[in-house]
Formats: C-alpha cells, structure tokens, sequence
C-alpha cells in the first residue's frame, strides 16, 4: 500500500496509481510546434507517420486508419510523436526502419527509462533528455511526465555540436 497525495491507501497497481503516473484523457499528444520546429531544422523531415490530418507535421504522413507501423519509411526523414499507449511497437518500428539506408527517424517519447522498450531499443540510439515538461498542443497544462528525443541511427555527437552550436531552446524553455 503508498498513502496518495490526498491521505489515502491505495494499492500500487490500482488504476489510481496508474491514473496518476502514465495516463492522460488522450492518447494523442500533439507535438509542440517549437520541439518540431527546432528539430526539424536540423533533420528537414518528410514523413510523419503517425498524425492526423489536423496535427500533421509534413506533407507526407500517415494517419491512424494508413497505420503508420505497416508502411515503409525507407529513404525519409522521420518524426514520430506516436501514441503513448503504443511505445514498444512503434519505438521497435523505428529502430528497424531506421536500418534501411538513408533514412533517419526522430521520436519524442515519454522518458521511461525502467522500460523494456526503452532498454532493447533506445539505448541503441542517440537520446537527448528534454529539460523540464512539455506542453503539448491543446493542453492547458503541462504533461504529467518527462520527454526524451531519440534518434536513429545513432548520430555523431560532433557533428551535432558543429549543427546546433547555440544550444536550441524551444519558447517553453525546454532544450533541444
């Protein structure tokens, strides 16, 4: 039993507890424009496969009904902001597709580093930890958890720090 914020007993793996650390109204989190913005600046993304035609962020995308897990992504630039409940299949997804050539896949994930998903497969690319909580699109408040970016394949740290030298920072003060 944890004593929740109000006094309360609750068993750790009731939908309480789950309710207040991994859960939101929606599943769909729209990617703050100055994330996307700042990123896409340096990786000039085409395809957004999973996105819908009001929060599409590249003229090539796949909506809910295309399923963006059964399309290839080869020869793209990527940005996946996919939906949460979703992690493992399109975080696998990703590292997979991202060993086709020339592509490169950019996801903005929770950061859950006590995952499966995020130890068989983000550790094998580059991660950069997002200073503070994002506020997505239509939120009035800021997500109930940490981000991550992950990259694939793994990019050369040089080369980034020679790219971005100024050390981007989005208008919610979340560095990029």
């Amino acid at each position: 039993m944890i004593r929740s914020f109000t006094g309360e007993l609750v068993e750790p793996t009731s939908k309480f507890n789950k309710n207040i650390m991994f859960s939101s109204q929606t599943d769909e989190w729209e990617t703050p424009q100055d994330i996307f913005d700042a990123l896409d600046k340096q990786f000039h993304f085409t395809l957004d496969p999973c996105a819908t035609p009001e929060n599409a962020k590249c003229a090539k995308y796949y909506t809910k009904e295309q399923n963006g897990l059964f399309q290839s992504w080869g020869g793209e630039s990527v940005f996946v902001n996919n939906p949460y409940s979703d992690n493992t299949k399109w975080v696998k997804k990703a590292y997979r597709e991202s060993k086709k050539p020339d592509t490169t896949v950019v996801m903005l994930l929770p950061s859950r580093t006590d995952t499966r998903w995020f130890h068989q497969y983000c550790v094998k690319g580059t991660i950069w930890f997002i200073k503070g909580r994002l506020k997505f699109g239509g939120q009035e408040n800021s997500a109930p958890f940490p981000s991550m970016v992950v990259i694939f394949p793994t990019i050369n740290k040089q080369k980034v720090r020679s790219q971005s030298n100024s050390g981007t920072q989005s208008e919610t003060g979340a560095e990029v």
